[in-house]
């Protein structure tokens, strides 16, 4: 029997938890769906990644609202994909915040992954009709912009490539709290189908330089002490290494990228196997690693026409596992 495609079989919803970090600080965390973040200052409400459509935005504001009467005025995009970001009309911001790498993937690929990551996982679209547009930012930056929110101090970073170009992260220096987008996740299989592998390791070393004591990781529980944030990050950094080297491993002995996906898959499965989407991601992510081993050092668009080619194109190889 043919596996379905992605996650359009993944029905079931999710126990949302709306997890308090630190005073004014908050995760709503979903057993391994998107996360997003609040950060609440003397005069305003930041949102960190904004849920899929406005539908889904409206749950995060009612959280929000049963703990601060104050305006939602900023929303940061840790980075392009839908996902993350069609939700955001829903808050009615003053400013949302991206990285100029973010903004020109939008302005390049924004609607193409609309439609691409729609079609993988619609459950994750509640009410997809809600979405007016994509989401444009209005202050774009290039390394690093602080925010004040009264006295609370909030850091807007992109630190390196990573699960996309334009990843941004979110710090809170006083409180030493990590908002990381998808650069880090926990329990929960990173999507790398538009990721640089070469330099996310670098980029990694950056984030855990910080020291996190908290950390919202793009997917899985909200991490509440430094023991769990350092384990989050080297996590993933196995996850990466371990993926990577074997394509790169694959692809210079010759294997082709159904043998290099098989052999792949059956060193990754024991030890990330139980992590939420690893069937999902896998044949991206593979994809993507073999790309980038070979002649491709940017990631390719991926469009709904190509995401349903190449899984079944490799359908034949996943069915044997």
């Amino acid at each position: 029997m043919e596996k379905q495609f992605a996650s359009v079989a993944d029905l079931e919803q999710k126990q949302v938890t709306f997890a308090r970090l630190d005073e004014g600080v908050y995760a709503y965390t979903a057993e391994g769906d998107p996360n997003t973040g609040i950060i609440i200052g003397d005069d305003s409400v930041m949102v960190v990644d904004t849920q899929a459509t406005p539908t889904m935005a409206a749950d995060v504001i009612r959280r929000i609202r049963e703990v601060t009467d104050l305006p939602i005025k900023h929303v940061v995009l840790s980075h392009y994909h839908a996902v993350r970001v069609l939700g955001a009309s829903a808050y009615q911001p003053e400013n949302i915040y991206a990285s100029r790498n973010t903004y020109d993937l939008i302005v390049e690929r924004g609607q193409q992954d609309f439609e691409s990551e729609l079609g993988r996982f619609p459950r994750l679209f509640a009410d997809v009709s809600s979405v007016p547009s994509l989401t444009w930012p209005t202050i774009v930056f290039e390394r690093e912009l602080t925010v004040f929110m009264g006295k609370r101090e909030v850091k807007i970073m992109h630190l390196g490539k990573g699960h996309t170009k334009g990843d941004t992260v979110v710090w809170l220096p006083k409180e030493k709290i990590l908002f990381s987008g998808d650069q880090v996740e926990y329990g929960a299989t990173p999507y790398t189908g538009d990721a640089y592998h070469e330099e996310w390791p670098s980029t990694l070393d950056k984030l855990a330089a910080l020291k996190p004591e908290k950390l919202v990781p793009g997917r899985g529980d909200a991490l509440q002490t430094p023991e769990q944030c350092l384990a989050a990050i080297e996590g993933t950094r196995d996850f990466l290494n371990q993926m990577y080297g074997n394509v790169k491993k694959c692809r210079a002995a010759g294997m082709d990228l159904a043998a290099t996906y098989a052999n792949t898959y059956e060193l990754l499965k024991p030890q990330f196997g139980h992590w939420v989407i690893f069937e999902h991601c896998l044949p991206f992510d593979i994809t993507r690693c073999y790309d980038e081993a070979g002649e491709y050092q940017h990631p390719r668009i991926w469009t709904a026409q190509r995401d349903t080619e190449m899984w079944h194109s490799l359908q034949q190889v996943i069915a044997k596992h």
